[in-house]
């Protein structure tokens, strides 16, 4: 016995609220040749001001496959469906809009997938079927998607898909979702990081009834902060690591251009080289500061849940020992060369030679430094964190000989 507990979130929705709800009542028959037995119909009325919350009671007083829950105050997107999740009885949970841009008449293709072996399905916009979504939206989505594709190693056409079919088994999974409309792109992040088993059928998108609730700016701020901290939550060096190589880059190409320029014979540099050099060396010292804090992190996400959750800053090992178990090494030939080329330079000054002809290896000695003395830090947290990380193994196997 199979039951699909569908919800659907309304605030404010007269307009189009009966139309939706009897276009998903009208699919139990399409929905029992997949395997489907029952149908439960959850109508979340979200404090809504004109007469959603009546309408959807008429049509429950036919059917009593029809709940309709009423927030007296609203309590955003997210809070409506996480409290149709909470009264829902079936195995099998989806959700769409109340606007009537979803076809519920695909939830039968959803469910399919799900009972095949897939826990969270996801109705995309982006994969093909026909879509009337404007134009602004259509770059968001396909941002985001491809934001979630780059963080989370896995290929997602529509992170903020507002219809799904879920197994209610692994909600603990992928909570906590936050109340508002980033619930759908969290939902995703945390699914991807939780390697939960997830798919995505290509659905129509229509043009909604009534005014849209979403602020292109505002919301999509939203959810770009709301993806980026829940990566940071499971794997923070595939964002902190990735800005890090960016400045450790810009830092490399500054000392090409600088290598270049000398082998050219200019032995001078103008306001633009002087500007360009600053920008190389502060880029370079906080990448080298952004790429350690972030393989740090990892080693505290590592505590926290007790096992890997899919880290790594590109999904796999490349090299046979993790890079940052050279961190000691590579500070240490770093902060040692530093401290040669300073003295170096400091000798040849006090000696006589022009402060024109040192300068630069004085500032790039200093920078050596720098990020030697950082790289030895985190290689110092980082072992500290490791043997906590080792702690209960370790007493188990000396008290258990």
């Amino acid at each position: 016995m199979c039951t699909l507990s569908v919800v659907i979130p309304a605030y404010n929705e007269e307009n189009g609220i009966a139309e939706i709800m009897n276009r998903v009542l009208s699919i139990r028959s399409a929905l029992q040749n997949v395997g489907v037995d029952e149908l439960e119909l959850l109508v979340v009325d979200d404090g809504s001001k004109d007469k959603t919350a009546i309408i959807a009671r008429e049509i429950a007083r036919n059917d009593q496959n029809v709940v309709v829950i009423t927030h007296e105050v609203n309590k955003g997107y997210g809070g409506a469906l996480k409290t149709g999740f909470s009264k829902a009885k079936g195995e099998l949970i989806g959700f769409l809009d109340a606007d009537g841009t979803y076809p519920p008449e695909y939830f039968p293709l959803l469910c399919q997938q799900a009972l095949n072996g897939a826990d969270l399905v996801i109705g995309s916009r982006m994969a093909g079927e026909q879509s009337q979504m404007p134009a602004t939206r259509r770059v968001g989505n396909l941002f985001f998607a491809g934001l979630l594709t780059m963080l989370g190693w896995q290929k997602i056409t529509d992170s903020a898909s507002g219809m799904r079919v879920v197994k209610r088994e692994i909600l603990s999974q992928i909570y906590p979702l936050p109340n508002g409309l980033n619930l759908t792109p969290v939902m995703s992040t945390r699914a991807v990081h939780e390697g939960i088993r997830m798919c995505e059928v290509p659905i129509p998108y229509s043009e909604r009834i009534g005014r849209s609730k979403l602020s292109v700016v505002r919301d999509g701020l939203l959810f770009l902060q709301s993806m980026v901290w829940t990566v940071m939550a499971y794997n923070p060096v595939r964002v902190l690591g990735l800005m890090g190589l960016a400045g450790i880059l810009l830092a490399f190409l500054v000392v090409f251009g600088l290598i270049t320029a000398r082998i050219s014979g200019v032995t001078t540099i103008g306001p633009w080289g002087v500007a360009a050099l600053f920008a190389g060396m502060v880029s370079g010292v906080t990448g080298v500061a952004l790429f350690a804090l972030g393989a740090t992190s990892n080693y505290l996400v590592s505590l926290f849940y007790k096992k890997n959750i899919r880290q790594g800053l590109f999904g796999k090992p490349i090299f046979k020992k993790p890079l940052e178990s050279r961190f000691g090494v590579l500070g240490s030939i770093i902060l040692f060369s530093g401290l040669i080329l300073s003295i170096v330079s400091l000798s040849l000054g006090i000696s006589g030679w022009e402060i024109e002809r040192l300068w630069l290896y004085l500032l790039g000695s200093a920078m050596m430094i720098l990020t030697g003395v950082q790289l030895i830090l985190y290689w110092s947290l980082m072992r500290v964190l490791e043997d906590l990380s080792q702690r209960e193994l370790l007493i188990k196997k000396d008290l258990n000989g």
